[in-house]
């Protein structure tokens, strides 16, 4: 199993906790391929929020998140969970 497949996990659980007092659309499972945006409502406020408890509940140390969050000096559309574990398995190990 790779760094990235055992993150999911752990991603998938922080967003739970996260949203669990959300309104959500769908009460389908969250997997690699949720994204944030269109299939959990995040706000840009929230992706900040996430990213400050990836770094105190997973990672325990500071990540280079702008380099996840622009592309090509514009901010990405959206991220999937799978994104964000592959990033942090890059940045983390």
């Amino acid at each position: 199993m790779s760094e990235s497949d055992r993150l999911v996990p752990k991603l998938v659980s922080l967003l739970e906790d996260f949203t669990q007092d959300w309104d959500r659309d769908s009460e389908a499972p969250m997997t690699r391929d949720t994204k944030l945006l269109a299939d959990l409502g995040f706000e840009s406020i929230d992706i900040i929020q996430l990213l400050v408890a990836i770094e105190q509940d997973i990672t325990h140390k500071k990540v280079p998140f702008d380099q996840l969050l622009m592309s090509k000096g514009r901010y990405v559309d959206d991220l999937s969970i799978g994104q964000i574990a592959d990033f942090l398995a890059q940045h983390t190990a």
